[in-house]
């Protein structure tokens, strides 16, 4: 008869993180004494790291801490989304993101080295991802200061935490259109530059150089291509750069259009989703 109960398997597992199997074969091996059990799991996490490092952590959440002037995004990744939505790598994800924002490391690399609590941040990734028995990954973080921020982070499915996180950082306070650039940005995954002149030349010469060769391949009249070429092109820029698109809630009106006519402007912005470089 084993020396335990289902309510000690219970307690185990939301103690360690470990699953329920790992649990009850824990309680089992130590005869049902429970700190024993606890170093049992820990053990065997440790040892499983190693074997998790070529999996891929696809999922997780994005982090941000706003405080006045200053604002920090981070993305953490896990293995499944039944680990995301997990009170232990939600908490994690939280201490990381206000470690970012005291600290602010240089990279992941540093921020990995950064002392929490008397251990290293490495240590406490590695110990949470033994406890939850999936590989975990500091994928990038990012801190903004100056002017005036605003946040955003979208739910892509309710049961499931933030998937998206944007941070606005603008040359002067208005939350109302911080909110809605912020908004805006999260709902535009190809959003990658604040104007046309921040996309890099060679990125546009490539557009160019398939835009024009779609219009051959087209059978589009010689005479037409520079024009058709230089329509593609632009295109491209509504597509990448913030302040060429049409603003999601009025079609109509562009995000500069917008931005000129509340008097303010866009200084940056960091825009993360979960899996997405």
């Amino acid at each position: 008869m084993a020396n335990f109960s289902a309510a000690d398997v219970k307690r185990l597992r939301e103690l360690t993180g470990a699953g329920m199997l790992d649990c009850k074969k824990a309680l089992e091996e130590s005869g049902g004494d429970f700190d024993k059990s606890v170093e049992i799991l820990r053990l065997k996490g440790a040892k499983d790291v190693g074997k998790r490092e070529s999996r891929t952590a696809s999922n997780g959440l994005v982090a941000v801490k706003l405080e006045d002037d200053k604002g920090a995004i981070l993305e953490l990744n896990c293995e499944t989304d039944f680990v995301a939505k997990g009170e232990r790598f939600q908490q994690l994800a939280g201490q990381l993101v206000d470690l970012v924002f005291e600290k602010e490391p240089a990279d992941v690399a540093a921020l990995l080295e950064t002392e929490a609590a008397g251990r290293a941040v490495k240590v406490l990734v590695d110990e949470a991802a033994a406890a939850l028995g999936e590989k975990l990954e500091v994928r990038r973080f990012a801190v903004l200061k100056g002017g005036s921020l605003a946040s955003y982070l979208h739910r892509t499915d309710p049961a499931l935490p933030p998937a998206v996180g944007v941070l606005v950082q603008l040359d002067q306070p208005n939350a109302e259109v911080g909110k809605d650039i912020a908004m805006h940005v999260a709902a535009s995954p190809a959003t990658r530059y604040l104007s046309r002149d921040e996309v890099p030349a060679e990125l546009v010469e490539t557009e160019r150089r398939l835009a024009e060769q779609m219009a051959r391949d087209e059978g589009k009249p010689e005479a037409a291509l520079s024009k058709i070429v230089e329509g593609r092109v632009n295109s491209y820029f509504k597509d990448v750069a913030l302040l060429e698109q049409a603003w999601v809630k009025d079609p109509k009106t562009t995000i500069k259009k917008l931005l000129d006519s509340a008097g303010v402007a866009v200084t940056g912005f960091v825009r993360y989703k979960v899996g997405q470089s």
